[in-house]
């Protein structure tokens, strides 16, 4: 008898392509495309339209059950967008994180985890006051989402050691 997988989203029967694949895949354009969309500028619209839809694609080819795969699309793109007015609005990504967290179907209590990106967000507005320190925003963003990402993977083997 084999053992189930630790990731929910692991267990999930896929129509196509492998459950590493994809989330791989799905991780490199939702980040990529919010990356992208942050070159556009009115005279340079095509990252705009590149990065829009490389997160959108992102997002529905993630392992996930389907509505946890569209529901993050127009908040999370909107996201993207807002990011455009500058590192002030850094807390926002909180709502990509959030999503994150649906998707790779998460446990309630891994939302413990959303605390440093909020954090981070509000520090970056305080810190970073032109656009010119974006780059440094979006790293340490990075930098922070990602490390909560892990403790929230670490809470979601917990909450599974815990039941069986």
């Amino acid at each position: 008898m084999a053992v189930a997988p630790l990731e929910a989203a692991a267990r999930l029967p896929l129509r196509w392509g492998t459950y590493d694949g994809r989330r791989w895949a799905g991780l490199t354009l939702i980040v990529g495309g919010l990356v992208h969309l942050q070159a556009a500028g009115p005279d340079s619209l095509l990252p705009l339209a590149v990065g829009t839809v490389a997160h959108v694609v992102g997002w529905l080819i993630m392992p996930a059950r389907g509505w946890r795969r569209v529901l993050p699309i127009v908040l999370s793109t909107f996201v993207g967008w807002l990011l455009l007015a500058g590192p002030q609005l850094m807390w926002t990504l909180t709502i990509p994180f959030l999503f994150w967290l649906l998707v790779r179907h998460r446990p309630w209590r891994s939302l413990l985890a959303v605390s440093p990106v909020l954090l981070n967000g509000v520090i970056a507005a305080a810190v970073f006051r032109e656009y010119e320190g974006m780059p440094l925003a979006l790293g340490a963003s990075a930098l922070v989402i990602v490390g909560s990402a892990w403790w929230a993977a670490a809470i979601a083997r917990r909450a599974h050691s815990d039941s069986h």
